[in-house]
């Protein structure tokens, strides 16, 4: 890989460095905060040779998988350091964001970079235990327990290290913030606390805010806008100690009293719903969520359990819900890449697959997901399979995590307890078990797409052609703005900006599917494909408002028939996306491919599609 080509290539489609608000790399991805978001071609940055897929959630998330650090080095030596000043020059455009997308932006800015030296640490720990449980270590040594410490250092400093990603996320000065948030931790002030001192007349709570993070985040939060205000009122010449100062009086204060104890509280009350709610559903939680990991990891849900994990192994030293699932899931995504790397013939794909599934094994699973999994429906539902056999047994086992990395084979020790020594041999066999299920159920079901191609060149009797839905421009399905619809998860398709509101029968068949929303329609054709019509992004929330219906579930119609009308325009006004999206979703049996395009006359726009065998 060209990596100097690969970062010219993406910043050109991304609207140039002068876009980049924030820019920031994780295991995988390329993440760039941006100015404008409408500027990225998504679809061209597919193309170049490296990137697995880009995602669009508040942030633009390039894929790239084991070689990110390369790319990233590359894009650096082009965009240089971006400045405070570079930054704040596009405050009002980073303000026209949508609250949702700020929120989930802030909230992978701050916890991301926590990762590695929280996991270091705790890595680190767990290995000091391990060779103390072989007998290699004595754990009262003193070599034993200053290493134990050092390891510890990260989680106990929790709140400093919250209080330099929360204010570099936040634009303000770091140091200054870290500097407030140090007052809660200060051990003179915790002895005042621990006297039932007072301020203002105020008792200060006797807290110990070693560990805790949402007192840190909030008590940043409020020194950011302060420092902005005081930031704007000070003469210059004062402003390098004004500043500083005056933020400092106002907001250690303001945290001692209110931020502190509210965050505390906050901190436990969150991590005692999520243990509640596990004791009341026990291990099924584990395996589900195991289950739908797939699905939140493309869409980046996944990020929104980063807080909770950290949080909780703060408040507890211990985590048995996310961590314990993702080993379930890192391993099913290597045994099914493995087991179709073994079958399949295709070259490229062969590689990527033995590449994500050594990735996956170590706990790294986009190059599986995006290069392997959600190519094809039956590859997935095997992941899920797996993900959910090995995930119920770890439940069941109640399998905790001591350390919040990506759960793999090189860092089973994470699983390690001096008090629970089982612990780490039920998680040896959930992985064994979530490898094996999932690389089986490939080996059974998996069918190679170009057997596929191969078989349905020879037999054209099978083809058939359908018009498209709708008049209007023809989309590519990664262009639209919806991760499920893009990432092929539902399956082979394409998109229409509609320039009609009438929804037609594209083919002859039955309608099989009706949503009560009326947004959405599936068709199964004379010959056995399965076509969904999707009508807008989000339109479910609508409930029905500017649709009607020509059809019922069961009705046989033919290609041309009215099935949909829905009013365009109040769509729009509404304020949701009326892309229309047209798959067909049983891609296993059927190639679809898009022929046949005439952007100047849309009525004489046809698609076909290849019977490629059961």
């Amino acid at each position: 890989m060209n990596y100097q080509q690969v970062a010219e290539k993406i910043l050109e489609n991304i609207g140039g460095k002068e876009n980049i608000v924030h820019f920031e790399h994780c295991s995988t991805r390329l993440r760039f905060t941006l100015a404008d978001n409408s500027k990225v071609n998504k679809e061209e940055i597919e193309r170049i040779e490296g990137v697995l897929t880009v995602r669009l959630t508040g942030q633009c998330q390039v894929v790239i998988g084991n070689e990110v650090v390369e790319v990233y080095d590359e894009v650096i030596k082009i965009i240089g350091n971006k400045t405070k000043e570079d930054n704040e020059q596009k405050e009002d455009e980073r303000e026209k964001r949508k609250i949702g997308a700020v929120i989930l932006d802030f909230i992978v800015g701050v916890f991301q970079p926590l990762v590695p030296a929280i996991a270091g640490g705790g890595i680190l720990k767990s290995l000091l235990m391990l060779l103390s449980l072989i007998g290699v270590m004595d754990s009262n040594s003193e070599i034993y327990k200053i290493f134990t410490l050092i390891g510890d250092a990260p989680l106990y400093f929790l709140p400093l290290l919250v209080a330099i990603t929360a204010a570099n996320k936040l634009r303000a000065n770091s140091l200054v913030a870290v500097s407030i948030v140090a007052v809660l931790l200060l051990p003179d002030m915790m002895k005042m606390m621990e006297d039932s001192a007072q301020l203002f007349g105020f008792g200060l709570r006797d807290i110990i805010y070693a560990y805790q993070v949402f007192p840190s985040i909030l008590t940043v939060l409020l020194y950011a806008y302060v420092e902005k205000l005081w930031t704007k009122v000070s003469p210059k010449p004062i402003r390098i100690f004004f500043v500083p100062m005056m933020s400092m009086v106002i907001t250690a204060p303001i945290a001692l009293l209110l931020l502190g104890p509210f965050g505390y509280t906050l901190g436990q009350g969150f991590t005692s719903v999520i243990l509640t709610m596990f004791n009341y559903v026990g291990w099924l939680a584990v395996a589900i969520l195991a289950a739908l990991l797939p699905f939140m990891v493309a869409t980046g849900m996944h990020k929104a359990m980063l807080p909770y994990a950290i949080t909780t192994l703060g408040e507890t030293g211990k985590e048995l819900l996310y961590l314990p699932a993702s080993l379930a899931h890192n391993i099913a995504e290597s045994g099914a890449s493995f087991a179709v790397a073994l079958k399949t013939k295709d070259k490229k794909l062969k590689a990527t697959a033995i590449s994500a599934g050594i990735s996956a094994l170590f706990g790294i699973t986009e190059p599986a997901l995006y290069g392997v999994t959600i190519q094809n429906k039956k590859v997935l539902g095997s992941v899920m399979i797996g993900s959910f056999i090995g995930g119920s047994f770890i439940g069941i086992m109640g399998v905790q995590a001591f350390v919040p990395v990506g759960p793999g084979l090189a860092s089973l020790t994470m699983f390690i307890s001096e008090d629970l020594p089982m612990n780490i041999l039920y998680a040896i066999i959930g992985l064994i078990i979530s490898f094996i299920i999932a690389f089986a159920t490939v080996f059974i079901l998996f069918r190679d797409k170009k057997d596929y191609k191969q078989n349905s060149n020879k037999d054209h009797k099978n083809s058939e052609i359908f018009n498209t839905p709708v008049k209007g421009e023809i989309l590519s399905l990664n262009q639209v703005n919806d991760d499920v619809f893009s990432s092929g998860v539902m399956g082979d398709g394409y998109a229409i900006n509609p320039l009609d509101n009438i929804v037609y029968a594209p083919l002859d068949g039955e309608i099989s599917m009706l949503f009560n929303t009326k947004h959405a329609i599936g068709l199964q054709s004379t010959n056995g494909s399965q076509i969904l019509i999707h009508i807008g992004i989000d339109t479910v929330q609508l409930n029905g408002k500017y649709f009607k219906t020509f059809v019922e579930k069961g009705a046989k119609v033919n290609q041309g028939d009215k099935l949909i009308e829905f009013d365009l325009d109040a769509i729009k006004e509404s304020g949701f996306d009326p892309t229309i999206i047209c798959i067909v979703t049983n891609t296993e049996e059927y190639i679809l491919e898009k022929t046949e395009f005439d952007l100047k006359d849309t009525s004489r726009n046809k698609i076909i599609i290849k019977k490629v065998g059961v």
